[in-house]
């Protein structure tokens, strides 16, 4: 099939790798023009522009790091949405807001195109593996479409709904999930050290007896033996929580255990941790918040 891809960051290029790998033919998109250049190696087409990217596509994926990206990828001039024929197929795996995957729904229905939302879980090293679990949404016949795009990129696929918006709650709701599994391995391992126990052979005891959780075990030795390049940075872990706070309100349910998240992100982006690896930045705000207040 011939594809458009929109967004050759950490996530997207292994992503677009592994659909040449598929046999697709794809024309690409980057801000950053050099991000390009691994994929024109294996036969993509660059494309000048996002809309660009969608000419005689059958699909278009999009994978931006944030709303304000989709905005101006999707809406701004030359953008995606204007250039898509009706009948045409927008998979988004960017994690996005609730809102906004709202507003894509209506957009995209009123100009009588198709669109599944498609986030994915998993790691920079995890997407070039082709081992990412996507969760998926939207109209029935839409994700029929999208499906047999999506099986090459992942392990595993959870279909979740015929609203789009739902795949994105999900992704909101799972990366919360891996926020307070990492927060509470840091304290526990603060804890460790504390008490004289080294935090791995602490954590090898603790999830032998009680988890046996590869997930776990991975998160613990990126805690423990930080790599050279983050995969997620805590500027991340902050956008998808304050995400998942809007979502929460906009439903007016309110999540203390996120609240209190919230102003740990707050103060590592004060103390200049932004870019740092989100599970090692939760760990050194971990030690930082366990001194004694004096």
């Amino acid at each position: 099939m011939k594809i458009g891809f929109l967004g050759l960051g950490k996530m997207g290029t292994p992503m677009a790798m592994h659909l040449i790998a598929a046999g697709h033919e794809l024309r690409v998109w980057n801000r950053t023009e050099g991000k390009t250049e691994p994929l024109l190696r294996e036969g993509a087409i660059a494309a000048a522009t996002p809309a660009e990217a969608e000419l005689g596509a059958d699909a278009v994926f999009t994978m931006l790091f944030d709303d304000a990206a989709n905005e101006e990828v999707l809406f701004g001039p030359n953008g995606l949405m204007d250039a898509m024929s009706p009948g045409a197929l927008h998979i988004s795996c960017s994690t996005i807001s609730v809102a906004l995957s709202e507003r894509l729904t209506a957009e995209h229905a009123k100009r009588g195109q198709e669109f599944v939302a498609a986030p994915v879980f998993g790691r920079p090293n995890v997407a070039e593996a082709g081992r990412l679990w996507i969760v998926v949404a939207g109209a029935e016949q839409a994700v029929a479409k999208a499906l047999p795009l999506l099986g090459p990129l992942s392990r595993g696929i959870s279909v979740v709904g015929t609203e789009p918006r739902q795949a994105h709650a999900v992704k909101l709701g799972g990366n919360f999930l891996i926020t307070m599994m990492v927060q509470s391995l840091s304290e526990s391992f603060v804890y460790a050290e504390k008490q004289g126990i080294d935090p791995g052979t602490f954590f090898e005891a603790v999830n032998s007896a009680l988890f046996q959780s590869p997930f776990y075990e991975a998160y613990s030795k990126v805690m423990l033996h930080p790599p050279e390049r983050p995969g997620a940075t805590m500027e991340l872990g902050e956008k998808d929580l304050r995400l998942l706070r809007e979502a929460a309100a906009s439903r007016d349910t309110r999540l203390s255990l996120a609240d209190l998240m919230a102003e740990v992100f707050r103060e590592a982006r004060i103390d200049g941790l932004a870019q740092e690896d989100w599970a090692v930045g939760q760990y050194k705000m971990a030690r930082k918040r366990s001194l004694p207040v004096r």
